[in-house]
């Protein structure tokens, strides 16, 4: 059969020795948790089948059970030769909610906590020449209150803004062929002021590592040095400048060798920083027409069904007049990012706090585990212009946010990646940030001038939501949610969105302008991002619908565009 999602799963760390696992593996609900106890990994075969990378609550799985799973298993064989043993084998999960556990040959090679980071096991030493076996458990609440599930329901029907859950893997699994000196990690340090990228990479043995730096196929820089193991680092000044920037999204590719291992990657030529109440990017001040995406798929779920899928949010989007996202409530896969990389389209990287207790610090550890993880992971990509942990931090079941926890994960933040600025929470309740943003539903525009009209130079009661529970020292603003109007042409009585609904698209399109006017015109605020892109499941306050379609005509559509695309005060 055609594998599905075939395309090597990291663009930034790309060989080309690995070998794709998705397709059809054994499958199986685990409904007792007892399956570890049964012995399940050392079962020859297991009950059903499930097509990977998808979730069995997606149809493309081939499952579709959209009740809750608290434990599921997986099995597949795979067949090595001798040339694929001679070094490290290492075995890699896109994702995999929540807790996983893994068996090669019926030996545990590994656990993971984390619904949505990447993660790997060295396995050369489980495995042999010829058919070998893998099997996966992987253990899923999404009602505790240690477990991050983001908007994925807790209840058994999707309601509101919460939507269909997601167990198991749902990001490629496949095997990756490394020598035994080899490139584990590596961090691009960009500095266009000065015409220069640093490279830091972590790597397995002893031998010399080099990189060479090509702009369209043109060699531009180069460095090497000899290493023992471990972390080192080069310098690598640049020959041309091709400066990363909104809708020009021009990459460096890049060659590393170690040893006999030869890697891919790429990064751009970008720096931001925050000026007063201003935003930049390459020392310019860039407003910020953002939409939120969180990421869903009628068919796959939190899983695109194809690479085109990925790549056609980020066109439905820029149609619109947006130059990027809030990737909303989850950690979206590297593909995607790579995307937003090659055609200039920025976005924040965010994780799925909702479901998260953070009324007590002793939650805390799972938390930053993983959020460190995503944090490392994706510090390459030039889209991603600052960091955002948590969402709408609001009492957790009557116990108050307990602010220390913002803190210590902005802190954490800061200290992973110096690079970007972070807000702790988006929208509330601030604690410790390098930006102050607020989340305001209002749909009445005039009502929202008085509002915004009053920032900064007004009394904070005036814009603040909570003037009780968050202070503004100063920061740059930013509206990171806005409008959410429900526009439904089946009249679905169960959809859901903010306000009153519009009684025709021309009071809609009036109401879309005099919102964002009031936000585009304030020479104070950066940026904007409306909710949402498209609708998700019952949710109708998407400009298209679940399945990508227009809402509105193209004349309408274009009337949309002119809304979101043209030039902001702060700019």
């Amino acid at each position: 059969m055609t594998i599905p999602r075939p395309e090597h799963p990291n663009p930034q760390l790309e060989r080309k020795s690995w070998l794709n696992l998705n397709g059809v593996w054994e499958f199986e609900t685990d409904s007792g948790m007892s399956g570890i106890d049964r012995k399940l990994y050392l079962a020859e075969h297991l009950g059903g089948s499930i097509t990977v990378p998808f979730c069995p609550e997606s149809e493309l799985s081939g499952v579709g059970n959209k009740d809750f799973m608290n434990a599921i298993w997986y099995r597949r064989s795979f067949i090595l030769d001798d040339s694929q043993l001679s070094g490290h084998v290492i075995l890699h999960f896109g994702a995999a909610d929540y807790e996983t556990v893994v068996w090669i040959n019926g030996a545990e090679v590994g656990r993971h906590i984390g619904g949505y980071t990447s993660f790997e096991f060295d396995i050369s030493s489980y495995v042999h020449g010829g058919e070998n076996s893998v099997a996966v458990c992987v253990f899923d609440d999404v009602r505790s209150p240690r477990q991050p599930r983001g908007k994925q329901s807790e209840l058994y029907f999707s309601h509101g803004c919460d939507y269909t859950r997601t167990t198991g893997i749902w990001q490629t699994v496949w095997l990756e062929f490394v020598p035994e000196n080899y490139v584990r990690s590596v961090k691009f340090y960009p500095d266009p002021e000065n015409r220069k990228v640093t490279i830091c990479a972590d790597l397995c043995g002893r031998g010399r590592f080099s990189a060479d730096v090509t702009y369209e196929g043109k060699p531009v820089g180069s460095a090497a040095a000899e290493s023992s193991g471990g972390l080192i680092s080069v310098e690598i000044p640049l020959s041309e400048v091709h400066l990363w920037e909104v809708g020009k999204g021009r990459l460096y590719d890049v060659s590393l060798k170690f040893g006999d291992d030869g890697v891919t990657s790429y990064f751009g030529l970008r720096s931001v920083r925050l000026d007063g109440k201003k935003f930049l990017i390459n020392g310019k001040s860039v407003f910020q027409r953002l939409v939120l995406d969180q990421g869903f798929y009628p068919d796959g779920i939190y899983t695109a069904p194809a690479e085109t899928a990925l790549i056609r949010d980020i066109e439905l989007s820029t149609a619109l007049g947006f130059n990027g996202a809030r990737l909303h409530q989850k950690v979206f896969e590297p593909r995607f990012l790579y995307h937003c990389d090659r055609l200039g389209y920025i976005v924040w990287g965010e994780y799925a706090s909702w479901g998260f207790d953070h009324s007590d610090p002793a939650n805390l550890g799972g938390f930053l585990s993983e959020w460190q993880e995503a944090v490392s992971r994706d510090f390459n990509h030039p889209s991603i212009v600052g960091w955002c942990p948590f969402n709408e931090t609001w009492d957790y079941r009557g116990k108050p946010l307990d602010g220390r926890i913002l803190e210590t994960v902005y802190r954490l933040t800061r200290l992973l990646d110096p690079t970007r600025p972070c807000i702790d929470t988006s929208g509330h309740f601030h604690v410790l940030t390098d930006i102050f943003d607020i989340h305001d539903y209002e749909q009445d525009p005039e009502i929202f001038r008085r509002k915004l009209e009053a920032f900064p130079s007004g009394g904070e009661r005036e814009w603040n939501p909570f003037p009780d529970r968050q202070h503004y020292q100063g920061q740059p603003m930013f509206v990171s949610e806005y409008g959410g109007m429900r526009w439904n042409k089946s009249e679905n009585s169960d959809s859901w969105g903010y306000g009153d609904v519009p009684k025709t698209e021309e009071e809609f399109l009036s109401r879309l302008k005099g919102l964002t006017d009031v936000i585009m015109d304030n020479p104070s605020i950066f940026g904007l991002c409306y909710t949402q892109l498209y609708d998700v499941e019952q949710e109708a306050n998407g400009l298209y619908t679940y399945d990508r379609k227009p809402k509105f005509d193209d004349e309408k559509m274009k009337r949309i565009r002119g809304i979101f695309g043209r030039k902001a005060g702060i700019e």
